[in-house]
């Protein structure tokens, strides 16, 4: 495939993935563009569309080769929950629901059913992006994606022979993932109430306002809040405050500004009640419209599309299988039949930055950890969970379907994840001069 038809097939994947939300928000996508033209690695942030659309075939020619295929899923590790959207910025710290920190993977809006081994490609992929962009050899590479692999294996195994509930806490992680986590359990709730809201002279407080915000009109509002009531029948009884004053809605916003998959997704902030009337237990809501998964994209969706409701019931069912003790107030709800998910934004949410990561060692000690979180993930989104979608024991498909070619498993992800790469810096450079011209589906200015 020469540089016009990959660039072609650039164009036509993201135009396909993004056309309605460009023309609902074109400034919010030239946002969204700008930041993927800035790296090659901010470029695959955004374009887990076109990874999928090459790893399942969908783009032809290169897409076809050998290292991009394989045959290490079966029926059974094909199908399991994944997280759809895995690279090295996805992972951070939450307060779980027994109060204790843990260090995860989180963004959970691209999850679907899928092979075991396409998140495991687009971490290996993202990991030699990374580490080229901070000049390592290629062989430190290779070495980096293997220490992740051979962790993630490990982890399987672990899960396998001791079904525990494994996490990455204080007490048994080191290095940067352990810093981070320390960073967590510094912050306040009360500084994110400070941020983003004022007590004025009301009894409440109330959102304040800035570029970020935008004030409701009567006919918006009353759906915000209608959708607010349904969505908290959509929170677990277990997970329930038993008491209601928890849950008073004080004041609703419009929100923008989200990350680069989120770009162009309508979406609401909520303070509510927290656990009791003291105003610096206030809780803030995000109401975010879901996204339609990439790789849903690119799969047949029979199965999935008559289980949920909706985009929104889609990624808060799939965050409770992919996370065991996740965010007590994850629910979902509807505005005009378009679906929602709904979390608390957590001032204990601090994500793995890497700009410091710079050493091979210190690499290395992150990304075993991180396979190990990668694992636990897979293996906790399983008949064990409260979805029956996979109704089976992960760990013990994903040993099966590799059997005895576990070396062969390594090898091929790192071969894929060095080759992907140098695809993507590749494409990057396409998308930024089609961007540019003027080609993409929307002005560059």
């Amino acid at each position: 495939m020469d540089d016009q038809d990959r660039t072609d097939t650039i164009i036509e994947v993201l135009g396909a993935a993004f056309a309605d939300l460009m023309e609902a928000d074109p400034a919010a996508f030239r946002g969204k563009y700008r930041k993927m033209a800035a790296d090659p690695h901010s470029f695959y942030r955004g374009t887990a569309c076109l990874f999928y659309a090459d790893v399942t075939g969908a783009t032809g020619g290169s897409a076809g080769s050998q290292v991009w295929s394989e045959d290490f899923a079966d029926e059974r590790s094909g199908r399991i929950w994944i997280h759809g959207d895995l690279h090295v910025e996805n992972f951070g710290t939450y307060l779980n629901s027994d109060g204790r920190f843990v260090f995860d993977v989180n963004d959970f809006d691209e999850a679907y059913l899928g092979r075991f081994t396409w998140d495991l490609q687009r971490f290996a992929a993202s990991l030699a992006l990374v580490g080229w962009q901070k000049a390592l050899p290629e062989q430190d590479v290779r070495d980096l994606v293997e220490r992740y692999l051979r962790a993630y294996l490990d982890q399987v195994d672990h899960y396998v022979e001791a079904a525990d509930d494994f996490a990455l806490y204080l007490h048994n992680t080191s290095g940067p993932v352990h810093d981070v986590l320390l960073e967590a359990r510094e912050q306040r709730r009360t500084d994110l109430l400070a941020a983003n809201t004022t007590r004025g002279d009301g009894e409440h407080r109330t959102f304040r306002d800035d570029p970020s915000v935008r004030r409701l009109g009567d006919a918006e509002h009353e759906k915000v809040v209608q959708a607010y009531r349904d969505y908290l029948e959509t929170i677990p009884d277990e997970r329930r405050s038993p008491r209601d004053v928890f849950y008073d809605l004080h004041d609703v916003v419009g929100k923008s500004g989200f990350g680069i998959g989120s770009a162009g997704l309508p979406a609401y902030n909520l303070l509510i009640e927290g656990h009791s009337q003291a105003l610096d237990n206030d809780v803030v809501l995000s109401m975010k419209q879901a996204n339609v998964p990439a790789v849903s994209r690119f799969v047949d969706t029979t199965e999935v599309d008559d289980y949920f409701e909706h985009e929104g019931h889609r990624t808060a069912v799939s965050q409770r299988a992919l996370q065991v003790h996740t965010d007590p107030l994850l629910g979902y709800a509807a505005i005009d039949g378009v679906g929602y998910v709904v979390a608390e934004v957590s001032p204990y949410e601090v994500d793995l930055d890497w700009s410091g990561i710079t050493e091979p060692e210190q690499m290395a000690e992150v990304v075993e950890l991180l396979g190990r979180a990668t694992a636990k993930v897979h293996c906790a989104s399983d008949e064990d969970s409260d979805q029956d979608l996979v109704d089976f024991q992960v760990e013990e498909a994903v040993v099966a379907s590799v059997g005895e070619r576990r070396d062969e498993l390594v090898a091929w992800v790192t071969d894929f994840a060095t080759t992907y790469a140098e695809r993507v810096r590749a494409d990057h450079a396409l998308f930024v001069e089609a961007f540019r011209e003027g080609r993409i589906g929307i002005s560059s200015t």
